[in-house]
């Protein structure tokens, strides 16, 4: 059976430690937007986008939102293609993370049917490759990584699939075997064409059955497409070591798989804070609350000046009436997130003291 070698460095481990500091502020943050689906949405396109653009699709991100939305644009086929299949493949995702077994080679060829469904002849989808193929430098021509011979690629996909779902696996940290999952399978090279955007879902698949969804906010497609010069000297730097992949260290991918988490996850808690308002808040309200942008853009100005008086939020909204105001300090004082002080034009508001039920 297949066992990685690596290091826990203490570059992974600086980079675990900032994705699981990230991983708590947004998961326990207090007060959710209500537009927090447009984030979700806003992290699929960008995810579809950045995944297709890294294997050479021509899109732009606006082009890519257009069809996403079903839109009717002027395009190569093909680019088209990648992106509906790929929306496919993410949907495809969300239905496998939702399942208690563990990773199969069925998933895996059910993410690149979707793949490349209508780009490769239908005999090619969905099942491993019956050719040798090689890697060359772009320019160069140079043989950069010669996969294994194809009729390996069962047995090797099935050995990994052995150790993934193995006890001593599971007990390695889920962004760990992410990142060994993604640089086997893209070593092992196991399709004609598609690897690529297939074994970086299915490394996904990895993140969020062992619940490192994260809301969905992230796309670490997008950090892998802007510095793709770094994405394959990751890669280049173990595949250099050794002929057999059971004798690489992974530790150089590990580090930089982790570090691209870490900050991509870390992204987001900057987000998430800001639009919490105040992590603190989670103490006093005692559950997650959605919020409207103008009731967050309230609770902004109250926590950072300690509190507000009904002409400071009127000035920070001009365009909204007062009486829309005072609907939205209800509903705040309703849950007990603010307090009012004072009964007259003149009271004001502040953070909420104390713990209350809601």
């Amino acid at each position: 059976m297949y066992s990685p070698r690596y290091q826990i460095t203490n570059s992974v481990l600086k980079s675990i430690g900032a994705i699981e500091a990230a991983k708590e502020v947004i998961e326990a943050a207090p007060l959710i937007p209500d537009y927090e689906r447009d984030f979700q949405t806003e992290a699929v396109f960008r995810q579809i986008y950045h995944g297709t653009h890294i294997e050479g699709n021509e899109l732009t991100l606006t082009q890519t939102k257009q069809i996403l939305e079903g839109q009717s644009i002027f395009a190569r086929d093909r680019d088209i293609q990648e992106v509906i299949n790929y929306r496919n493949v993410v949907k495809i995702l969300s239905d496998l993370s939702a399942k208690r077994a563990g990773y199969d080679k069925e998933s895996l060829l059910e993410l690149h049917a979707a793949t490349v469904y209508n780009i490769v002849p239908s005999e090619k989808a969905g099942r491993f490759r019956q050719t040798q193929v090689v890697i060359r430098e772009e320019g160069t021509g140079k043989v950069i990584l010669e996969p294994p011979p194809p009729f390996e690629i069962p047995y090797l996909v099935d050995d990994f699939l052995v150790w993934l779902n193995s006890e001593a696996a599971c007990e390695i940290h889920p962004i760990l075997r992410a990142g060994i999952t993604h640089y086997v399978l893209v070593t092992i090279h196991p399709f004609v064409e598609g690897n690529g955007r297939t074994i970086r879902a299915f490394s996904l698949l990895v993140m969020l059955k062992e619940g490192y969804n994260i809301r969905r906010f992230f796309a670490l497609e997008e950090h892998f497409d802007k510095d793709l010069a770094a994405y394959y000297a990751a890669f280049a730097s173990v595949d250099r070591q050794h002929p057999d992949i059971a004798n690489r260290d992974l530790t150089p991918w590990l580090e930089y798989f982790c570090e691209v988490v870490a900050v991509e996850l870390s992204k987001i808690k900057e987000k998430i804070r800001k639009l919490s308002v105040d992590s603190r808040l989670r103490l006093k309200i005692g559950e997650q609350i959605a919020l409207s942008a103008r009731q967050i853009k309230l609770m902004e100005y109250i926590s950072e000046n300690g509190n507000a008086v009904m002409k400071d939020l009127c000035d920070i909204l001009p365009k909204i009436s007062e009486d829309t105001i005072l609907r939205d300090l209800k509903h705040l004082l309703n849950k007990g997130i603010i307090e009012k002080q004072g009964s007259t034009k003149a009271s004001r508001y502040v953070i909420a003291s104390s713990k209350r039920k809601i």
